[in-house]
């Protein structure tokens, strides 16, 4: 059996959904056609027409970095959109630029109407960027974390005569996992954010301070383990209700490198009625 031709599938329909006026082109006000022709793509990612139909067609199967770039360029791609083609060509995908810090719409209005759950947005970086007012009630105020820049990262690995800071947020915070743990979990998900983002110098800049600020963050950097950091378990010391013992799950946002963390607590447990307690106090709105 022949192998697919995923790429060349991919690539005839990206090319017949785009509009030659979208891709910047005159085209006569008659034509029938309303995505672009082989030949027109093949103008605009500078390759000859009879490369891009052996593309399609799936008789040139190996196409490399530049062309699959020059490719996604005059189809205008988005990252999510470019990354898959590059993934049909069996190529790892490009390293992205900055870390994006912003949150789109309709992940702060998902946010915002998960109203009863402690829930904040992180970038790829751990800078926290978006909360609801759960959060605050069960976390505290983020506004008031003595974090670098709002970084996690950063403010984890404070220290004070060589220590760890006991509290990372606006009241202790701890993994039932325990420190090390914690931090390593955090620091090789930081290290695939780095290299996927070479050229982000707020990134670089940060990970060079901690080496030099921090040998906890030293070490762990120095060993090389990469991995996401998807969920924990923690404790936290609640100066209304008390210990609270809830899980942390890490989402992924589809198309971004945002994240999105939430606590909650298991259904029937004294934790549980504590959220509520909390949820409770919170004024009435929004």
């Amino acid at each position: 059996m022949a192998p697919a031709n995923t790429f060349g599938t991919t690539l005839r329909g990206w090319r017949e959904r785009l509009s030659p006026l979208a891709a910047g082109l005159e085209t006569p006000t008659d034509r029938r056609i309303p995505g672009l022709r082989r030949e027109e793509l093949a103008r605009l990612a500078g390759l000859s027409v009879d490369y891009v139909v052996r593309l399609e067609q799936g008789r040139a199967r190996n196409p490399s970095t530049q062309v699959v770039s020059a490719l996604a360029r005059a189809l205008r791609l988005d990252i999510a959109e470019r990354n898959h083609l590059f993934r049909c060509a069996n190529l790892a995908p490009p390293p992205g630029g900055e870390v994006p810090l912003h949150v789109p719409p309709r992940v702060h209005r998902l946010v915002q109407q998960l109203g009863d759950t402690p829930v904040a947005v992180y970038a790829a970086d751990w800078t926290l960027v978006s909360w609801n007012r759960m959060w605050t009630a069960t976390i505290g105020d983020p506004r008031t974390y003595d974090w670098d820049q709002g970084n996690l990262v950063a403010g984890m690995f404070r220290s004070r005569g060589g220590h760890r800071v006991d509290s990372i947020a606006a009241w202790p915070v701890r993994s039932w996992a325990g420190d090390e743990a914690e931090e390593e979990a955090l620091v090789a998900d930081l290290r695939i954010t780095a290299a996927a983002h070479p050229d982000d110098a707020r990134l670089a800049s940060l990970v060079d301070r901690l080496l030099h600020t921090s040998p906890r963050f030293a070490r762990l950097w120095s060993n090389g383990t990469a991995g996401l950091h998807t969920g924990d378990r923690k404790t936290i010391e609640h100066p209304v209700v008390g210990d609270l013992a809830l899980d942390l799950d890490v989402l992924m946002v589809p198309g971004s490198d945002l994240r999105i963390v939430a606590y909650t607590a298991i259904t029937g447990t004294d934790d549980a009625e504590k959220l509520d307690a909390l949820c409770g106090l919170l004024p009435a709105g929004r």
